[in-house]
């Protein structure tokens, strides 16, 4: 691969991986898991901690095994293939996932527009019972995704020019979201944060510590991207000086960002308010500017959805095409068509999507499915780097980038993928049994390579 990417458009490439629908959405749970608005603020600082953490890690990893597919090719050199088959399946099955919790985050954005009753349902926080606000938000969700499988079958050259332009669009809402700091004078909003901690009763510490734990379970689906950074470490000029600076700076802007938006949110809304509330995005600007500017939000945002969107079903199939280069998955996964589109992995990919929209039908009944999920691929692609580093000392001075404070941060990464496991698997009334479908899917996938491999090994 060319040495192509110089440290801004590296610097881009991160933050456009990690800024997505969920600082929008996520920032409810959080607050409805938090006892007090320290613990939330906490919550969103020591994930953008861990996040600088794993993708400093990931960058070394990406340094030294630089390749086309990322995990895939990571899990394939370090562990047993049913390790990296399943593994990287239940990847795959966690990103379509995500992509449907976005489509369902941003069908609720847009149904809010179309119908009254589903507003109404979102800002005051009554729960909606009617069935056709649901049945719509699905439609709109699948429709979504149907759109963009489409754009995508186009090429990359029509992908990428659509994801350019809802890039912008998304820079701007959170610009959108931070301005009122700079000009709101109510002082009722600004005394919010005080009011929620001075009536708080104290929690005891296993309640501080669960709570902490639930938490970190949206903020992790919210931070989450970063990991991609190890498909580029071939690709970046200088490796050893951008790609650090590249991602460190990428992070500490995310960071700043989203505790701004939060804190804007508390301000806005209230921490109580918060806790129960959606759409939060345009309650906020429908408080600052006005009821009208709570629809035109609403529109921005469905329209930051399809850069998700896009980008996930741009992303996610070459996975599948690099598994399929090494004969994991069947051959028809490297098949193309006229434009360079990855016919069928991009079609099993929106398919899984699809399945996923009918199957859970709520965005807060995803998030823990799929972070359960990511919490294996993350714990043990960053622990690689152990085996990386003795494997390819012969690379060490020769311009590869090598973190510093090794083994701390992969250690701090690690463990704390471990500790948002363990709290989804302890928060059992909420969750509904999201781990043990978690384990089920991973058992289900290794049982399958072993299925697959044992035919072909009879067929030869």
């Amino acid at each position: 691969m060319k040495k192509e990417l110089r440290l801004f458009f590296f610097f881009l490439i991160v933050v456009g991986f990690v800024i997505g629908m969920g600082i929008f959405r996520t920032p409810v749970n959080v607050a409805a898991a938090s006892p007090t608005p320290f613990v939330f603020y906490a919550c969103w600082l020591a994930g953008g901690l861990v996040a600088l953490s794993g993708a400093l890690t990931y960058a070394e990893i990406g340094s030294r095994l630089p390749a086309t597919g990322g995990y895939y090719k990571v899990f394939a050199q370090v562990y047993h293939p049913s390790i990296a088959f399943a593994i990287n399946c239940i990847i795959l099955v966690s990103n379509a996932a995500s992509l449907a919790a976005v489509a369902l985050v941003g069908s609720e954005y847009f149904v809010s527009v179309i119908i009254p009753a589903a507003k109404n349902a979102a800002y005051i926080s009554i729960p909606s019972n009617a069935s056709h606000i649901k049945t719509m938000q699905v439609v709109v969700a699948i429709v979504c995704i149907i759109i963009f499988y489409l754009i995508n079958l186009l090429g990359l050259k029509m992908s990428s020019k659509t994801q350019n332009v809802l890039m912008l669009i998304k820079i701007g809402l959170l610009l959108m979201l931070i301005s009122p700091l700079f000009f709101l004078g109510d002082a009722d909003a600004a005394t919010s944060v005080t009011t929620s901690i001075t009536k708080s009763i104290s929690p005891t510490l296993m309640e501080y510590i669960k709570a902490f734990g639930v938490g970190l379970v949206a903020v992790s689906f919210t931070y989450g991207g970063y990991q991609q950074t190890i498909n580029f470490g071939e690709e970046v000029k200088n490796p050893n000086r951008n790609i650090p600076r590249g991602i460190f700076f990428a992070i500490a802007l995310i960071i700043t960002l989203y505790m701004l938006v939060n804190y804007a949110y508390v301000k806005v809304i209230g921490f109580d308010e918060l806790k129960t509330s959606k759409n939060i995005a345009a309650i906020m600007a429908s408080k600052i500017f006005g009821p009208r500017a709570d629809i035109v939000l609403s529109v921005l945002l469905f329209l930051e959805v399809l850069a998700y969107i896009n980008g996930s079903l741009l992303s996610n199939p070459r996975v599948m095409y690099a598994m399929s280069k090494d004969q994991i998955l069947p051959s028809p996964f490297t098949k193309q068509n006229s434009n360079g589109a990855l016919t069928l992995a991009l079609s099993v990919f929106a398919g899984i999507a699809v399945i996923v929209v009918f199957w859970v039908e709520e965005f807060d009944r995803i998030l823990s499915f799929t972070i359960f999920l990511d919490c294996f691929g993350m714990a043990l692609s960053a622990a690689s780097i152990f085996v990386l580093r003795k494997r390819t000392k012969n690379l060490d001075g020769t311009g590869i980038y090598k973190m510093k404070l090794y083994p701390l941060l992969p250690v701090i990464f690690i463990i704390n993928y471990l500790f948002v496991a363990i709290a989804i698997a302890m928060d059992y009334e909420e969750n509904k049994y999201a781990a043990l479908k978690g384990l089920s899917v991973l058992a289900a996938f290794i049982v399958i390579y072993f299925i697959f491999y044992r035919h072909k090994k009879i067929r030869k």
